[in-house]
């Protein structure tokens, strides 16, 4: 017998409609009750539509056993802690299944596998919390999944794009991942159900966040956490490599996944709610003056920019007990790509004038 995780919450029907077509009998269990379907053939309307908060699906010689799991499931809503004398060897023991950021459900075989990508420099503490919230986190989703650290080197302008395509790249070398979680380090998840796998389009799960009473700048928003298959990002070149400073690379990927006719796909609002850990602005990350020009060029541009030019140098490869980290040098940005006049703007300015492109 082998046990499928299913994450939570989960509706039985979307899993047994892959059996369109089969003859089986099914049984769904819910705590002491059954209901039992006998030799079934699901014409896609005759499924039964079981909701189960957290399950375990079984497969035998023509039964489907759907059983209930009332201990380490999805939790839902979660009030989040973050304790200045919390240290990363406090973290390692409470993940003591997790081998060099990698973790398997032990009891059944994961729908999905799941890399999670987080572009990093000089935010320690702000890794701390993460790597705290996130392991529980993706256990709790029976998730088979690794979390990779792709740490640029020296002090050139940071490049969160492309050190998003390194981890890509790195990744696959470990394992043929299916999904790819693309992963601010200050962003927390607030809730179990917004769950961390890919759809059949590119999917964005940060819904709203503290730090903006949980509303989004504009419909347009696909930056903070955003989930794409390996096919998916792929397919639209990854991100551009060009975006040196902060701004706009989200809004880049977001034209990219237009013109390859995806659309864009969120988790519900009330779920996929974030807390971002304060900070201010970092020393190498100021805002990018070149962010519209480049937007612009992007439907010119996405073929020749992206993971077919992403040229780095790996300096070292460290398989540590919570996660893989990639330290690159990424190079150094153009010394001026456009001559453009500079005005200081807000993040919030920046992003209305990324919607602003998208809309025009």
């Amino acid at each position: 017998v082998t046990s499928y995780c299913l994450e939570g919450p989960c509706d039985a029907s979307d899993v047994l409609g892959l059996l369109i077509g089969e003859f089986f009998s099914i049984i769904v269990v819910e705590g002491r009750s059954a209901t039992r379907f006998q030799n079934s053939n699901f014409d896609g309307e005759e499924i039964p539509r079981v909701l189960i908060q957290s399950c375990s699906l079984f497969f035998v010689p023509n039964y489907i056993l759907i059983k209930t799991v009332n201990n380490s499931s999805t939790e839902g809503a979660k009030n989040l802690s973050f304790e200045s004398s919390l240290t990363l060897n406090d973290v390692v023991t409470e993940n003591e299944k997790v081998r060099e950021g990698e973790y398997e459900p032990p009891d059944c075989a994961a729908r999905q596998s799941v890399a999670i990508l987080i572009p990093f420099r000089n935010r320690e503490r702000h890794l701390v919390y993460l790597l705290h919230h996130l392991h529980p986190f993706l256990q709790r989703q029976q998730l088979h999944y690794a979390i990779y650290v792709i740490h640029q080197a020296g002090n050139v302008t940071f490049n969160r794009a492309k050190l998003l395509n390194i981890g890509y790249l790195e990744a696959l070398k470990d394992y043929n991942w299916e999904c790819f979680i693309f992963h601010d380090v200050d962003l927390i998840p607030e809730n179990d159900h917004n769950l961390y796998v890919c759809e059949d389009h590119p999917k964005h799960l940060m819904g709203g966040r503290n730090s903006t009473r949980y509303q989004l700048s504009s419909p347009y928003n696909f930056g903070g956490v955003t989930a794409l298959t390996r096919e998916q990002f792929f397919q639209v070149n990854g991100f551009s490599n060009s975006y040196w400073g902060w701004g706009c690379e989200d809004d880049d990927l977001y034209v990219r996944v237009k013109l390859q006719k995806m659309k864009m796909v969120r988790a519900p609002k009330d779920i996929a709610r974030y807390k971002m850990v304060f900070h201010t602005r970092d020393k190498g990350n100021e805002v990018n003056k070149d962010r519209i020009k480049l937007l612009r060029q992007a439907p010119k541009n996405w073929r020749n920019d992206g993971l077919n030019s992403c040229s780095y140098q790996t300096l070292s490869l460290d398989r540590l007990p919570l996660y893989v980290n990639i330290t690159a040098d990424i190079g150094k940005p153009p010394s001026s790509a456009y001559k453009v006049k500079f005005f200081p703007l807000s993040s919030e300015k920046v992003e209305n004038l990324c919607v602003h492109m998208l809309m025009t």
